[in-house]
C-alpha cells in the first residue's frame, strides 16, 4: 500500500492530491529576465534612441513620432512577432515612404494609412502568405534599399551643409551648388566630427578598442558632438520635443482614394518585406553564434507579420512612424547574447523611460549630428556586397533599374519597374535557345543549348530541313525542359526522317531507347529521376555504346564518381541478360557507366560470387578491381563537356585571373584521396586556393635530410611569394595513409611509400603519448584508431608546419593564421579544430551569414 496515498478525506475542503509515483506539482511561473537580454536591451536602447530622432527628423515628421515607433516596435512586435530576436522600430527603408506621404497628406493623414497598412498586415499574416515574399528577387529588394539610402544621403546632406532639404532628389541636386556656396561653418564641423567618430571608433586597436567598441559608435558620435557643440558655444538648431499633451495622434485619412490606397499598399510592401527579410537574416546570425539554434527556434514568419501588422496599428493611432524589422538593431541584440524576446521587450520599455525622464538631455543634440547620422545609414545602405552579388548573378540590370526608379520616380514606382525588368530578364532566360547544325565525318550534328520550348520550334524545324535525307543525325539536347510544342515537332521529324532511311540519335541529360519505359513526356524535367530529355530513339539499343553517351552528367550536379544513374533494364534485354547500351567487355553487375579501373571503382559481386584478385591489392589495402583499358573516352568526354558547359561561364574570369596573376589567400594542404574536392568543401572558385596535395596530408619537417623538399617549396612560395592569410592542413576519414601508418611493419621493403610514410611517424607517437589529450570530434570520441589517427596527424602536421621558417615569421608578424581541418566524407561534414592546447577539438562548421 503507497504510503502517500491519505488516508482519510474530507469532504468539506476541496483538496489537491498529489498522485503517488508523480512528480511534485510546478510552483507558479515567476517572470524573469536573463542577465543576457539585460545586456543585450541596454546595447540596444543605446543604439536605438539617436537613429530614432534621427529616422524622424528625415522624414519631417514630429521628433516623438520616431520614439513612439521604438518603443511600440519594441514591445508590441517584440512580445506578439515570431522573430524573437529582431528588433523592429523606424528603419531607415520607411524614410523615402513616409516623407512623401507626411508632403502629401500631412501628419494625421500618414498615422491613418500606417494604421490601415498594420490592418492589411494582419490580413496577410491570417492568410499565411509571408512566405510569398521572400519570392521577390533579391536584386530588387537590394536596389529598393539602395535607392532609398541615395534619396536619404541626398536630403540629409543639406542639413549637413545647415540648410534645409527639398522635396525631391532632383531638387536637392540642383539646390546643391547654392547651399554650398553658403553653408553653414558650425553645421559642418559638428556633422563632420559625428562622422569622424561613427568611422574611426569601431576601429579603435588592441584590448582597449575591444572594451570601448561595447559602446555603439552612434551613441559615442552623437554624443561626443553634442559635447564638443556644448564646450564651443556653437549656436545651432537643436531637438526640439514639444510637450507630450500636444504630440498629434492619427486622424481620418483625407485625400484621393486611389492615392490613399497606393499608400497603404506601399507602407504594407515596404515594411512587409523589410521585415521578413530581416527576420531570414536574424536567423542566419543566430545559427553562426554558439549554441544559438538550440536555444531560440527559427522564425515563424507568418506570426512575424501579424506582429508587425499589431505594432503599426499601435504605432499609427499612437502618433508613431510606421515600424519594420531593422537590421543594426537585430545585429546588435543578437551579437550582444540575446537569449529570448525579453531583450527587445526590455528596449521598448527603457525608450519609453528615456522619452519622459531624458527629454532635457535629448533637447541638446545638434540637428546637424542626427542629419549626419542618418546620411552615413543611407550610404550604407547602397552595400558594394550587393552590387558585386547581383552582378555575379546576372542581376545588374534589374538592381540598377529599381536604383533609379526608387531615386527619381518613387518606392513603388522603382519596385514595380523592377519587378517588370525581373520578368523580362526571366523570359529572355527561358527562350533565350541555342541551336547550330555542323557535319563532321559524314554525321550530321544539331545541337539544342536552353530550354526548348514553343517558342524555339520555328528554328529547331529550320536547323532540322537542312539534314539531308538518309544520313545520320545526332540531335543533343543541353536542356532541362521541353514543352509540348517541340516535343511533336521534333518527333514527327524524326519519323519522317527515319522512314527515308536515316537514322537518328538524340542524346541529353538521360539517354532513352525505344525499349526504355521510362521514355520523357513532353512537358517534363530532364533532371528527374524517371524522366529523359528527349523522345524515344529508334536505333538499337547497342548502337548507344559510344563515348557521347556513355555519360551525360553535367558538371557539380549529383553525381556517384560522376556516373550516371542505373537506366532501367528492358524486359527483352533482362531476358538475354545484357543491358541496353552495354558495352561488350562490361561485366555482369557492374555500372553501366563505371569503368573497373577507377579508383573505388571495383565491380560488384555477382550471383557467381565477388570478384577476388590478390595480385592486384593496392598497398594501402584498396579493393581489388580487374584491369580493363579505358581508351580516354571518360577524360575525352570530360574535357568535351567542360568545353561545351562550363567553360563559357567562367571564361570571363579565367582571362581576369590570366591577366591579373594568381592572388590566393589561403594555401590549403590536403591528402590526394579522390574523394577530396577542396573547391566544393570550401566553396571556393578559380584563383582562391593554392592547393598542396600528398599521401596523408604530411608536412615534412625542414632541415631533415631525407625531407622532401617539394612540400617545403609550396609553403614558402605560398607565404613570401603569394603571401597568403591562412595555411589549412586538411585530414579526412578513411585516410589509406594512415590505416598502412598503423599497419607498418618495420621489416617490410621501403618502398617510395613506406619512406614517405615514414614521416607520419610522428603522428603515430604523439597518439601513443599518455601525457597528451588525444584531439576527438565535438560531441563524440573517435569512431576508432584510423579516425582517432588522422585527428593526431593534422594536429602534428600543425606544429611541422611551425617549423617551417617561412610561417614562423608570417606567424610572428601576424600576417598569417593557421587552422586544422576534418573532413567526414561519409557525413559530407567538415569539423574545424578549436584549440592548439588542453582539450583540443574539432567542432562542426556550421552555417553562416551568406548576407554578411
Amino acid at each position: 500500500m503507497p504510503a502517500c496515498v491519505p488516508t482519510r478525506t474530507d469532504s468539506k475542503r476541496t483538496q489537491r492530491i498529489h498522485r503517488p509515483h508523480s512528480p511534485p506539482p510546478t510552483p507558479p511561473h515567476r517572470f524573469r529576465i536573463a542577465g543576457a537580454d539585460v545586456s543585450a536591451a541596454i546595447a540596444v536602447f543605446l543604439i536605438a534612441l539617436p537613429l530614432s530622432l534621427g529616422i524622424a527628423l528625415a522624414t519631417g515628421a514630429p521628433l516623438q513620432a520616431g520614439l513612439v515607433a521604438a518603443a511600440v516596435g519594441g514591445i508590441v512586435a517584440g512580445r506578439i512577432g515570431g522573430s524573437p530576436l529582431q528588433v523592429s522600430g523606424p528603419a531607415a527603408g520607411l524614410t523615402v515612404v513616409t516623407a512623401d506621404l507626411i508632403q502629401r497628406y500631412g501628419w494625421r493623414t500618414t498615422c491613418a494609412i500606417t494604421v490601415l497598412a498594420g490592418l492589411a498586415q494582419l490580413g496577410l499574416g491570417c492568410l499565411r502568405v509571408a512566405r510569398t515574399a521572400l519570392a521577390v528577387s533579391p536584386a530588387i529588394v537590394h536596389g529598393m534599399l539602395a535607392g532609398i539610402g541615395v534619396t536619404i544621403a541626398v536630403a540629409q546632406l543639406h542639413i549637413v551643409l545647415g540648410g534645409t532639404p527639398q522635396s525631391s532628389v532632383l531638387a536637392n541636386l540642383r539646390a546643391l551648388p547654392a547651399q554650398l556656396a553658403g553653408l553653414d561653418p558650425a553645421a559642418v564641423a559638428v556633422s563632420a566630427m559625428t562622422l569622424t567618430l561613427l568611422l574611426l571608433w569601431p576601429r579603435i586597436p588592441g584590448r582597449t578598442g575591444r572594451l570601448l567598441r561595447r559602446v555603439p559608435a552612434a551613441l559615442i558620435a552623437v554624443s561626443g558632438a553634442t559635447a564638443a557643440a556644448a564646450l564651443a558655444g556653437l549656436v545651432l538648431p537643436k531637438v526640439d520635443l514639444p510637450s507630450w499633451r500636444s504630440h498629434a495622434l492619427a486622424g481620418l485619412p483625407e485625400g484621393p482614394a486611389l492615392g490613399l490606397v497606393a499608400a497603404v499598399l506601399t507602407t504594407t510592401l515596404v515594411c512587409s518585406v523589410q521585415s521578413l527579410l530581416g527576420a531570414v537574416a536574424v536567423d542566419k546570425l543566430i545559427a553562426t553564434r554558439p549554441g544559438g539554434p538550440a536555444r531560440v527556434g527559427r522564425s515563424d514568419l507568418d506570426r512575424e507579420l501579424l506582429g508587425q501588422g499589431a505594432a503599426n496599428i499601435v504605432s499609427g493611432t499612437l502618433g508613431g512612424l510606421p515600424v519594420a524589422g531593422v537590421a543594426v538593431r537585430s545585429s546588435a541584440n543578437v551579437q550582444s547574447g540575446a537569449a529570448s524576446r525579453n531583450s527587445t521587450m526590455l528596449h521598448g520599455v527603457l525608450v519609453v523611460v528615456a522619452a519622459l525622464l531624458m527629454v532635457p538631455i535629448l533637447e541638446l543634440i545638434p540637428l546637424a549630428s542626427l542629419a549626419a547620422l542618418v546620411m552615413a545609414v543611407g550610404i550604407q545602405m547602397v552595400s558594394l556586397h550587393h552590387i558585386r552579388t547581383v552582378t555575379r548573378h546576372r542581376e545588374a540590370l534589374v538592381y540598377a533599374v529599381t536604383t533609379l526608379g526608387v531615386v527619381f520616380l518613387g518606392v513603388l514606382e522603382g519596385v514595380t519597374l523592377g519587378i517588370a525588368v525581373a520578368v523580362a530578364v526571366a523570359l529572355h532566360r527561358l527562350t533565350r535557345t541555342r541551336i547550330t547544325h555542323d557535319e563532321g565525318e559524314g554525321v550530321h550534328h544539331v545541337h539544342v543549348r536552353g530550354q526548348l520550348t514553343f517558342l524555339a520550334v520555328p528554328r529547331l524545324s529550320r536547323a532540322l530541313h537542312h539534314v539531308p535525307q538518309g544520313s545520320h543525325v545526332v540531335v543533343e539536347l543541353d536542356g532541362s525542359f521541353m514543352d509540348h510544342a517541340a516535343y511533336e515537332a521534333l518527333q514527327d521529324w524524326q519519323k519522317t526522317h527515319t522512314a527515308q532511311g536515316g537514322t537518328v540519335e538524340l542524346t541529353g541529360r538521360r539517354v532513352t531507347t525505344g525499349t526504355d519505359p521510362g521514355a520523357a513526356e513532353p512537358g517534363a524535367s530532364s533532371t528527374d529521376a524517371d524522366t529523359a530529355s528527349a523522345p524515344h530513339t529508334t536505333h538499337p539499343a547497342p548502337h548507344l555504346g559510344s563515348a557521347r553517351a556513355e555519360c551525360q552528367c553535367r558538371p557539380w550536379t549529383p553525381w556517384r564518381n560522376h556516373r550516371c544513374e542505373v537506366p532501367r533494364v528492358a524486359p527483352a534485354a533482362a531476358a538475354s541478360g545484357q543491358h541496353p547500351g552495354r558495352h561488350p567487355d562490361r561485366q555482369p553487375g557492374q555500372h553501366p557507366n563505371r569503368h573497373p579501373d577507377r579508383h573505388g571503382d571495383a565491380p560488384r559481386p555477382t550471383e557467381a560470387g565477388p570478384t577476388t584478385d590478390p595480385s592486384v591489392l593496392t598497398p594501402l589495402g584498396g579493393t581489388s578491381a580487374p584491369a580493363a583499358p579505358l581508351g580516354g573516352r571518360q577524360l575525352v568526354h570530360g574535357i568535351t563537356a567542360f568545353q561545351r558547359n562550363t567553360a563559357p561561364l567562367i571564361r570571363g574570369e579565367l582571362a581576369r585571373l590570366a591577366r591579373e596573376g594568381q592572388r590566393p589567400t589561403q594555401l590549403f594542404l590536403t591528402c590526394a584521396d579522390s574523394r577530396l574536392v577542396t573547391s566544393m568543401i570550401t566553396s571556393s572558385g578559380p584563383g582562391d586556393l593554392f592547393v598542396v596535395r600528398n599521401v596523408g596530408n604530411l608536412v615534412p619537417p625542414p632541415g631533415e635530410e631525407s625531407g622532401d623538399d617539394s612540400v617545403a617549396a609550396a609553403i614558402e612560395y605560398a607565404v613570401d611569394v603569394l603571401h597568403v592569410r591562412s595555411i589549412t592542413v586538411c585530414g579526412h576519414s578513411g585516410c589509406g595513409a594512415m590505416q598502412a601508418l598503423l599497419q607498418s611493419d618495420p621489416g617490410q621493403t621501403q618502398t617510395p611509400l613506406r619512406r614517405w610514410l615514414r614521416l607520419g611517424v610522428p603522428s603515430l607517437e604523439r597518439m601513443a603519448d599518455d601525457r597528451r589529450p588525444w584531439p576527438r570530434l565535438a560531441g563524440r570520441a573517435a569512431a576508432d584508431a584510423v579516425e582517432q589517427l588522422c585527428l593526431t596527424n593534422v594536429v602534428q602536421q600543425l606544429e611541422h608546419l611551425r617549423a617551417h621558417e617561412s610561417v614562423a615569421r608570417a606567424l610572428r608578424s601576424g600576417e598569417l593564421e593557421l587552422h586544422g581541418l576534418y573532413f567526414h566524407v561519409g557525413e559530407a561534414q567538415a569539423y574545424l579544430l578549436q584549440g592548439q592546447d588542453e582539450g583540443v577539438v574539432f567542432d562542426h562548421v556550421g552555417a553562416v551569414d551568406l548576407t554578411a
